[in-house]
């Protein structure tokens, strides 16, 4: 046989490590349709004359698009034959991605749980992103639930990892060179630094972007993600694809430019949820709100921890019910360090 049906949950191991296939050489191109596909306009990834006064050499792409790049190099491997991908965690950029550097992607299995309907199962695993120079880019780790071929194959011990629940500011890895002293505020688009901003504030982002089938089809092909629910509608009962998680994520970092221009770089997320399942048709709107902020070792540069919330209507900062589970709205809940001038 010489296709490839996908792994299935029975077909992990604990502790062993996936390489994955194609490397990917990054041009101007995937900023152009990164742009293209989302509403970004944070200074540093859009312009090079910009990130060179803020002491890098050029601009990089998008920090979401690398994640995208990267992530979607695994999905062969860990997500070809997944009902959804759950959450993230521990997730760190260790070096900006160019134009001109090739990704190729790893993932080391470190969890697996099988689910009491015995049909399914949670494969944890933690990838990392290298360059050309075998250079670690990013890392993260990351659950999906992945069918099983054969509802009698036996159950492994379950294993569920133990991830930080908030990467420490100390860990954050700012790019070298990284300078934010005489960082320009009318360029950047807003004047709010880091001081602005008190923890608990909630802001409104107050734009919304409903997501078209055919962009959400380009960005998937574009990243190289191959996962058959994003592709292939019919074995759903209602017929619908399922929007790419990622997709809705950097939908939402893009609408929070209106509020959170300077927040340039993601340093870190803590962790995320797709709490509910997006389509086409769904209006993505988002709010965040502040949690912490840090400092960081890098002149002019401050760490503000914040959360991000995609939702599909309804009212602004709401988040769960009395019960404690997401409201139906809610599509994202993401926990994350940017990198901002103080």
């Amino acid at each position: 046989m010489k296709t490839n049906p996908g792994r299935f949950f029975e077909d992990y191991t604990l502790g062993e490590v996936i390489r994955h296939a194609v490397p990917r050489s990054i041009s101007g191109g995937e900023r152009a349709l990164y742009h293209a596909l989302y509403p970004a306009r944070h200074a540093l990834y859009s312009s090079n004359e910009f990130a060179r006064a803020s002491g890098l050499p050029d601009s990089p792409i998008d920090d979401m698009a690398a994640f995208h790049i990267v992530f979607g190099k695994s999905v062969p491997d860990i997500s070809l034959n997944a009902v959804a991908n759950l959450g993230y965690a521990e997730a760190r950029w260790l070096r900006p991605v160019y134009p001109g550097d090739t990704l190729r992607s790893q993932s080391e299995v470190i969890g697996l749980k099988q689910n009491s309907s015995g049909k399914t199962g949670v494969v944890y695993v933690r990838t990392t992103g290298f360059n050309q120079h075998e250079l670690p880019v990013m890392e993260f780790v990351r659950w999906v639930m992945v069918r099983k071929n054969s509802p009698d194959a036996p159950a492994p011990e379950a294993v569920v990892p133990e991830t930080a629940a908030v990467v420490d500011p100390g860990d954050l890895v700012i790019p070298a060179g990284l300078d934010f002293s005489t960082y320009d505020f009318g360029r950047a688009g807003e004047p709010h630094r880091l001081g602005d901003y008190e923890i608990g504030e909630r802001i409104d982002h107050v734009d919304g972007v409903t997501i078209e089938e055919a962009e959400h089809m380009m960005a998937t092909r574009l990243w190289q993600n191959t996962s058959k629910t994003h592709f292939d509608a019919t074995p759903r009962a209602d017929g619908k694809r399922l929007i790419y998680g990622g997709h809705v994520i950097s939908m939402a970092r893009a609408l929070s430019f209106n509020g959170l221009a300077n927040a340039q770089m993601i340093a870190a997320i803590n962790a995320g949820s797709h709490a509910n399942p997006c389509f086409a048709g769904d209006t993505v709107r988002a709010w965040s709100e502040v949690l912490d902020r840090a400092e960081v070792d890098a002149p002019g540069v401050g760490a503000l921890r914040l959360r991000l919330v995609a939702t599909k209507g309804g009212a602004p900062f709401t988040l769960k019910g009395e019960d404690g589970k997401y409201l139906s709205n809610v599509l994202l809940d993401l926990d994350y360090w940017a990198l901002m001038p103080v």
